[in-house]
């Protein structure tokens, strides 16, 4: 247990508060190398941070220093339980508990896959994938939309796997269209299966992040593991399944509603994608933006948004996302000028 001191009532005055740990050795993770993750948190709360030995000393403004104090006293929580904290880590936290000071870090972060021999734990990395994971386990289809890097699909193959492994459903099907990205099938070598394999790509690698790739090759040789475009899903009826439908923004209404009865008992879907990242015809409508319209009030299906502040990969990648967000605002801006 670490030692807390009182908290001070008024938060608009200056003050000092002081937190020790009660190990050494976690102590030393939470600061990180050369007390990396300490200047995180002083640099985004705008806080003195003064380590000596296994005692933290914060000065600042009462309101800053009460929230760098919970921080600490919260990511200390998680690495004595065992979790590596790294830096982006530590900035996800701060982002949560400033979302929700109430956050509770080791609830969110729990293991998705605590039933499963995964090859490293995985977990929610913020409070909107924690609330993906939940509609998942709550609801029979889940619809999640947003920009790259924000782990819809591979949390939706994390819950896959885990329900796989527990013998919820007796298989996985992993589906995306192979619509033509400024390269046509017909110029690619070999039969149809060998032409929409590096479609499909993403999603092997995401599976095999997670299972060995014997395993993983052992399932799907014997059809446990099914990985197919979208095309092949025609004409069956899909029972004791998981299904997930990835890119589906590049369907089209009727491929989008093809898919989605094609859902047999004990089954559930998942599909996602980024509306703004669409590679039909410009004068194309895309049947994930249709389908969020159509069965918006159907009971039963779960949708959740992830937004630029989500992304979870390299910290470039979320610069990368608002650069073009402005860039596309301000052509937008430029074109209704002209």
């Amino acid at each position: 247990m670490n030692v807390r001191e009182p908290r001070l009532a008024n938060p608009a005055e200056p003050t000092q508060r002081s937190i020790t740990f009660d190990d050494n050795h976690a102590a030393a993770a939470l600061y990180g190398d050369r007390e990396r993750h300490l200047r995180l948190v002083s640099a985004q709360l705008g806080v003195k941070v003064h380590a000596r030995g296994n005692t933290v000393r914060l000065e600042g403004r009462a309101e800053d220093v009460d929230r760098a104090y919970n921080v600490l006293d919260e990511l200390y929580g998680l690495v004595k339980r065992g979790q590596t904290l790294r830096p982006v880590d530590v900035r996800e936290a701060l982002r949560m508990l400033e979302q929700d000071p109430e956050t509770n870090l080791s609830e969110v972060t729990r293991d998705v896959l605590d039933s499963v021999g995964s090859r490293h734990r995985i977990r929610a990395k913020n409070l909107s994938q924690r609330k993906y994971v939940e509609l998942i386990r709550e609801n029979d289809i889940v619809f999640a939309t947003g920009p790259a890097g924000t782990g819809k699909t591979y949390l939706a193959m994390a819950m896959a796997i885990a329900a796989l492994n527990r013998q919820d459903v007796s298989r996985v099907v992993l589906t995306r269209p192979a619509v033509e990205a400024g390269e046509k099938l017909g110029f690619l070598p070999g039969d149809l299966a060998e032409k929409v394999n590096p479609y499909l790509r993403p999603l092997y690698d995401a599976l095999h992040d997670m299972m060995h790739f014997e395993k993983a090759g052992r399932l799907m040789e014997r059809g446990v593991i099914e990985v197919a475009p979208l095309a092949f899903m025609r004409g069956r009826t899909l029972n004791d399944a998981f299904v997930i439908l990835d890119e589906a923004q590049n369907t089209t209404p009727e491929q989008m509603k093809m898919f989605l009865t094609r859902l047999g008992f004990n089954s559930v879907a998942v599909v996602t994608g980024d509306i703004t990242q669409s590679d039909l015809g410009a004068d194309a409508r895309s049947g994930l933006v249709e389908a969020l319209e159509i069965l918006r009030d159907v009971e039963g299906i779960g949708f959740t948004s992830f937004t630029k502040q989500d992304v979870v990969r390299h910290p470039l990648v979320q610069s990368i996302v608002r650069a073009y967000e402005d860039a596309e605002r301000e052509r937008g801006n430029g074109e209704r000028d002209s």
